[in-house]
C-alpha cells in the first residue's frame, strides 16, 4: 500500500482538478472533483469519469488525457473520487446493494453532483455523458441503468454489466467470468433499474483480448445487456480494424452508432491510449496503456464534443442530433433528490475479512504489493 500511496502523491502535484463542494447530502461519502476550461462552449457538454482500483481522479486524468480534450473543446468534467474509508483500495462500490442502485449510496452521490455542475454552469441536460475503467466503469454501468434519463451516452472499460454482483465474493467472481446468463435477462436487468422507458443511452464498450483481471466475457455480457435495451440483432452493422483492434457498431435508423464495441488486441487490463501521432492523448502509467489508439478521443469523438460550433450547426440541420432525447430541465432532475428520511450509509460488517479478500484478489491481479 505505501507504493500506491507515493503514485497517487505523484498524481495529485501533476492534478488540473479541482474540488467540488456542497453538491448534496453525499450519502456515498464520496470526493467530487471537476475541470473547467478557461474557455468554455456554449450550453457546454458534461463528461463524467471514473477511476479504477487504486487510482485518484487527478491521476486518471492524467493517464487518459481528458482535460486536455475538454481545454481545447470546451466541455466540463466531473470526476467522483472514492475515498479509503470507503473502500481500502479506492475501489467503487459497484457490487455493494447500498451504493449500486437508484437513488443509493455512491450512485445517488454521483447523481448529487450532476445536478450541481447542471445549475451552476449551465450545462446543456441533454449532453452529459459518463465513462469509467474497471471498478469506475462497473459503476458507469450502474449509474446507466439507475440514471438513463440523466445520460445521453457512456463509456464502459474493462468492467462489467449492471447486476453482476451484490457482495464481494459475486464481484470476484463476476470478474472471472460472468456466468451463463440470457441476453433478455441482461436487459432486463436495465429495463428494471428504474422507471424508465427510454430513449436510451448510446453505449460504447472497450476491453482489452488479454486481459487477466476483468475477463473480456464481460464486454460480451455488457454487450447482449445493451443490444436487448436497445432492441437490436446480434450481427453488426458495421465491423472494421482501427491501428490492429476490432470495432464494431449497431446504428440506429439514420446511420448512427447506437453500440460500439472495441476488443483491443493482446492489451491487459486498463484504459487504452495513443501517446505518439496525431491523436496523441494522455500519459503511459498503471493501467494507462499504449496501444496505439486513443479511447479518450474516440469517446470523445462519438459523443459529438470534439466538433466546432459550425460543424454542430450543419448537423443539427441535417438531422443528426439526438432528437429524440428531449432536453431534461433542471427543475426536473432536482426533484429526484432524496427524502429527509433517507437512510444513513450503513456500517460494513466483517471489514477486515471483506479487506482482506479484496487484497488478496488485487495482489493476485497485480494491481497491488
Amino acid at each position: 500500500m505505501r507504493g500506491h500511496h507515493s503514485i497517487h502523491a505523484d498524481d495529485d502535484r501533476a492534478s488540473r482538478l479541482h474540488d467540488l463542494n456542497a453538491f448534496g447530502s453525499n450519502p456515498g461519502a464520496l470526493n467530487a472533483k471537476i475541470h473547467v476550461p478557461a474557455r468554455i462552449a456554449e450550453r457546454p457538454a458534461l463528461v463524467v469519469v471514473l477511476h479504477g482500483c487504486t487510482q485518484s481522479a487527478g491521476g486518471y486524468d492524467r493517464g487518459s488525457g481528458w482535460s486536455q480534450l475538454a481545454d481545447e473543446h470546451g466541455f466540463l468534467l466531473l470526476f467522483p473520487e472514492q475515498q479509503r474509508a470507503n473502500n481500502p483500495n479506492l475501489c467503487f462500490n459497484w457490487f455493494s446493494p447500498t451504493d449500486n442502485g437508484r437513488d443509493r449510496g455512491e450512485a445517488l452521490s454521483i447523481r448529487q453532483m450532476i445536478v450541481a455542475m447542471i445549475d451552476a454552469h449551465d450545462i446543456d441536460p441533454s449532453r452529459i455523458f459518463v465513462t469509467g475503467l474497471s471498478a469506475g466503469g462497473a459503476m458507469t454501468s450502474v449509474l446507466l441503468a439507475s440514471y438513463p434519463e440523466l445520460f445521453a451516452g457512456g463509456a464502459i472499460i474493462a468492467g462489467l454489466p449492471h447486476g453482476s454482483a451484490s457482495n464481494v465474493p459475486q464481484a470476484l467472481e463476476a470478474m472471472r467470468a460472468p456466468g451463463s446468463y440470457s441476453t433478455k435477462d441482461m436487459g432486463d436487468r436495465v429495463r428494471h433499474a428504474s422507471d424508465h422507458h427510454g430513449p436510451w443511452p448510446r453505449i460504447s464498450i472497450w476491453h482489452g483480448s488479454a486481459d487477466a483481471t476483468v475477463s473480456s466475457a464481460n464486454a460480451d455480457a455488457i454487450l447482449a445487456q445493451w443490444l436487448s435495451v436497445h432492441g437490436l440483432e446480434p450481427a453488426p452493422h458495421e465491423a472494421e480494424q482501427i491501428a490492429g483492434h476490432r470495432r464494431r457498431a449497431w446504428n440506429d435508423a439514420a446511420g448512427r452508432p447506437l453500440i460500439e464495441d472495441y476488443r483491443i488486441a493482446n492489451m491487459g487490463h486498463g484504459t487504452p491510449l495513443a501517446t505518439t501521432g496525431q491523436d496523441a492523448c494522455g500519459v503511459v502509467m498503471p493501467h494507462m496503456l499504449e496501444a496505439g489508439i486513443s479511447s479518450t478521443r474516440r469517446i470523445a469523438s462519438a459523443w459529438g464534443l470534439l466538433e466546432t460550433k459550425a460543424e454542430r450547426a450543419q448537423a443539427q440541420s441535417a438531422g443528426e442530433t439526438l432528437k429524440e432525447r428531449p432536453n431534461l430541465p433542471v427543475s426536473r432532475i432536482s426533484r429526484l433528490e432524496p427524502s429527509p428520511s433517507e437512510p444513513s450509509r450503513p456500517t460494513i460488517s466483517g471489514k477486515a475479512g471483506v479487506e482482506k479478500i479484496i487484497h488478496d484478489a488485487l495482489r493476485a491481479a497485480g494491481l497491488m504489493r
